[in-house]
């Protein structure tokens, strides 16, 4: 360990530490994987005995010979492409190719404008690409030559068959497996990356050793804990990395290949081994604990606005408890994106499927509260403005799931915009990360759709002709009965909202899902405000919640 530790600290190795390496551990002829991606990131080729060492050495459990370690990640989403290229930043001595069929996403990945928007990323990827951190189509070539295969296919909810509406859809998953055995020369680790069912890894492992032709396979779970807007920050300095695998010799080999790679910039405490199932289950449950602490201070929000209380007051009297603490405690229209709901039913169909009835309806009443939230939200926003939004303009400020993103999968907005168009109002939508064409395909799509490749997708959704899409908070707001804060971009805390009062129609409603605006600023300008478990407005309480 102190070794290690003066190797990863030191960046002024000379000879000296050299040459007590060198005779350590070449008389075993091979050096453990982050020693030597340490080195080799570390040292000049021109620091004496450095050809000497990598001449004499390989990385363990990879040949007799130095070679540059090569990892291949299936699937160039919001998890394949950042994780792989931090790797690639964090690893410059192993190549690192992200592979999809879809020819436009790996397109965008090589050009200027990246496919998914995330602080920081930008710098990430043009700092490694065409380096070790390669795009690219040609899935079997890249699969074939590497050592580790991440695989980050979606797993969207079924939608029919048995457990539609509810289980996870791993035909991605299998398909993948499957081009992974018939391309496969060497022996390979298969990462689970993709938030998977547990046991999961047990299918992938019957189906790549039926089809082996006499290659071994490892399989590692190593579920992502990524938050969409901080996700390059999450990878750089994560809470933790955890890896499960088979309790076997073998197994455990495959785990420590996999933490090596990590341990070039994570700390080793933070890295945590279990077995594959615990690492599987941990993902889900992970998720399914954030979703339940939204959907419980959600549910007080709803009781503060009928006692006079204020959620706000309340979440940080109660976060203040060190057993509970301050995150997740903020009151909003309902959670979204791509894990929480997904993830929550897969455990509702899991404790289901091993006859825990009980244990699933408790889950199930987490997405029940959140789908509550989102329907109240549009009830206070019919019943307040004189019970109907027929053929009136409502302005809806922000479409993604939250700040930082643009991504909108299960965004709350969908289910409010759709509220809203069921009654008949006109919407005009502004978001600073948001395409009119993504935001149109969203009020299109069926549910669950949206987590199907795009090609499998409605190719030519048609347009909802109440919706316009408009690049300024000020044109979405302009000649607008009613507003609605659906996402907490910074921006919207900055708007000149006395400008934004004299373009509306009077009376003016400003509805924040968000809790993000001055309520009272605003209603000193003039506005009729509902805030998410705030005190309600004069003009509310005399108002149904419930149109």
């Amino acid at each position: 360990m102190g070794l290690r530790m003066s190797i990863l600290n030191d960046k002024k190795l000379d000879d000296g530490p050299l040459v007590f390496l060198v005779n350590k551990i070449t008389t075993e002829r091979c050096i453990p994987s982050f020693l030597f991606c340490t080195i080799q990131k570390h040292l000049s080729p021109k620091t004496p005995f450095f050809s000497f060492l990598l001449a004499s050495t390989s990385p363990q459990g990879h040949g007799s010979s130095a070679k540059m370690v090569k990892i291949c990640c299936i699937g160039a989403g919001y998890v394949g492409g950042p994780t792989m290229a931090v790797i690639a930043l964090k690893c410059p001595s192993i190549e690192v190719a992200v592979v999809d069929i879809a020819v436009s996403r790996i397109a965008a990945w090589n050009s200027d404008q990246l496919p998914i928007y995330e602080p920081g990323l930008d710098d990430v990827v043009k700092s490694c690409r065409g380096k070790n951190l390669f795009f690219s189509t040609d899935v079997e070539k890249h699969v074939a030559e590497a050592d580790i295969i991440f695989v980050s296919v979606n797993t969207p909810t079924k939608t029919r068959g048995l457990g539609a509406g509810k289980a996870a859809d791993l035909t991605y998953w299998e398909s993948a497996a499957r081009m992974i055995a018939d391309v496969s020369k060497s022996d390979k680790i298969v990462v689970e990356k993709s938030t998977v069912p547990v046991k999961t890894a047990e299918a992938i492992e019957k189906i790549l050793t039926h089809n082996s032709k006499g290659i071994k396979y490892q399989i590692l779970s190593n579920p992502e804990f990524l938050a969409e807007g901080t996700a390059i920050d999450d990878l750089f300095a994560p809470d933790r990395v955890l890896i499960g695998g088979r309790e076997t010799p073998e197994g455990q080999k495959a785990i420590q290949a996999l933490k090596s790679v990590y341990a070039n910039w994570v700390p080793e405490e933070r890295i945590i081994c279990t077995n594959l199932w615990s690492a599987e289950l941990s993902k889900l449950a992970a998720n399914a604990f954030l979703a339940q602490r939204i959907s419980s201070v959600n549910a007080m929000s709803a009781l503060c606005e009928a006692t006079g209380a204020d959620v706000a007051e309340v979440s940080h009297a109660v976060g203040k408890d060190s057993r509970i603490g301050p995150k997740f405690l903020n009151a909003s229209v309902g959670f979204g994106g791509s894990c929480f709901q997904k993830d929550i039913l897969n455990l509702v169909y899991i404790c289901e499927c091993n006859g825990l009835p009980e244990v699933a309806n408790y889950w199930k009443q987490v997405i029940k509260v959140n789908d509550y939230q989102k329907s109240r939200f549009v009830n206070r926003i019919v019943s307040s403005m004189f019970n109907t939004v027929s053929g009136k303009k409502i302005a809806i400020l922000g479409f993604a799931f939250k700040k930082d993103t643009g991504d909108t999968r299960e965004t709350p907005a969908i289910d409010v915009c759709k509220g809203l168009l069921g009654d008949k109002a006109r919407l005009s939508i502004y978001d600073p990360q948001v395409t009119e064409d993504q935001i149109q395909r969203d009020l299109s799509m069926n549910k669950f759709d949206w987590d199907h490749p795009l090609h499998l997708q409605p190719m030519s959704p048609s347009s909802v002709k109440q919706v316009s899409v408009e690049w300024d908070a000020y044109a979405a707001a302009k000649g607008a009965h009613g507003l609605c804060i659906l996402t907490e971009w910074d921006e919207f805390k900055k708007l000149d909202y006395r400008r934004i009062y004299e373009s509306m129609p009077k009376p003016a409603f400003v509805f924040d899902g968000r809790n993000v605006v001055n309520a009272a600023e605003l209603r000193e300008i003039g506005f009729v405000v509902y805030a998410i478990g705030k005190p309600l407005d004069s003009w509310l309480k005399d108002m149904p919640a419930v149109a």
